[in-house]
């Protein structure tokens, strides 16, 4: 058992849940807090653990505090405040934050986590809902090799890699690059399923060949069947990648950098947020262009 044990898990969505369970699985005691307390509660039918009213009780005399919410505003909201993590936590505790947010957000916290004697990682994820459920989560961490050390008893449980990319806020940015890349593929998925679509061509027999070529990727291989179905309930919302997307944005705009096809599907997934599918998963940029086709 690494030294550091007792373990606050702030955030039981489609992600933290999972997570958090596998924490408990791999003999962390783990302190849980949700905004929702029904949440908390059932993750505790769930998991044997305990539950606090506030994100400081949870945090308070814990070891690791780990973070995953939404957005920028609901880490400060857990962060800051009387009923804070920043209020409770002790000299020594490392901080992480699985939370994708902006690489400014990342390192303000590691600042202040700093100036109270402890340590911050920025630690967003890939693998979605099922990389979560299933432990299989890519990690991309920003921060201190000392505190990354520490840290890889608590990736191991959860995590099938994970990489330090440099100081706080560089694995927001490789989060950054990761959502870039997954936002021009989908489109170009899409596109090409479209006219595959608008052809006649079996979708399942283009899959087979395109998986087999300079064309293949995670995308292709899980997700052309069924959005050849109209099937887009996946995890990973579309409210999500806008938020994702605009920090992109933000980030590449702060260094003068253009980005036009993110730009672009940026606003294709605001249309489909507007048409009242901000739940649906970033694959339905498909049904911006043709009907599902049912089989």
């Amino acid at each position: 058992m690494p030294k550091r044990t007792k373990i606050a898990f702030i955030g039981l969505g489609v992600m933290g849940f999972p997570m958090a369970g596998h924490l408990h699985n791999a003999g962390f005691p783990v302190t849980v807090y949700n905004r929702t307390p029904a949440k908390a509660e059932l993750w505790l039918q769930t998991y044997p653990g305990a539950r606090q009213s506030t994100p400081g009780l949870a945090a308070a005399g814990a070891d690791i505090v780990l973070i995953c919410v939404g957005n920028d505003e609901d880490v400060r909201s857990v962060f800051y405040g009387e009923e804070g993590i920043l209020a409770a936590i002790q000299p020594g505790a490392l901080v992480i934050d699985h939370t994708t947010t902006s690489a400014d957000l990342a390192r303000e916290l590691s600042q202040a986590v700093a100036d109270l004697g402890g340590q911050f990682l920025d630690a967003p994820v890939s693998g979605g809902q099922a990389g979560a459920v299933n432990g299989q989560l890519s990690i991309m961490v920003g921060g201190e090799a000392d505190a990354f050390v520490a840290a890889e008893p608590i990736f191991g449980a959860y995590g099938k890699g994970w990489q330090l990319l440099g100081p706080a806020g560089s694995g927001q940015l490789c989060k950054m690059v990761n959502q870039l890349c997954i936002a021009g593929i989908l489109q170009g998925l899409s596109e090409g399923l479209a006219l595959a679509l608008a052809s006649g061509l079996d979708i399942g027999t283009v899959q087979k060949v395109l998986a087999g070529g300079a064309a293949q990727s995670w995308q292709l291989e899980n997700r052309a069947l069924t959005m050849a179905r109209g099937e887009y309930d996946f995890g990973f919302a579309i409210d999500w990648m806008v938020k994702d997307l605009g920090y992109c944005l933000d980030e590449a705009g702060s260094k003068g950098l253009a980005l036009p096809v993110a730009t672009q599907v940026r606003g294709f997934y605001q249309e489909l947020q507007a048409d009242g599918q901000n739940r649906c998963d970033t694959s339905a940029l498909l049904s911006r262009l043709v009907k599902p086709a049912r089989s």
